[in-house]
């Protein structure tokens, strides 16, 4: 029998290297919208955190998604991430 592959990715924050499913993607999407992608479908540029409080208030306090997502990351963002946990 054949083994499945486990996708693999990288949080932004950590640089750990985690199965898909344990991180959140956060895409800014075609219209420079940024949005949480709880489905891993979304079209546009994305960033992947770890579902963890404290990687979510680093990722807050660095700006790091600024970066990765080449626009402005609202606050308001962070807070619905936080509700997800």
């Amino acid at each position: 029998m054949k083994i499945k592959k486990i996708p693999m990715r990288s949080c932004v924050v950590t640089k750990e290297k985690l199965p898909k499913m344990e991180l959140i993607r956060i895409v800014r999407t075609p219209e420079s919208e940024v949005i949480i992608d709880l489905k891993g479908k979304a079209n546009g540029r994305g960033a992947y955190l770890k579902k963890d409080l404290i990687v979510f208030e680093k990722a807050k306090k660095s700006k790091i998604l600024n970066k990765y997502l080449e626009t402005e990351v609202k606050d308001d963002l962070f807070d619905e991430l936080m509700k997800l946990l």
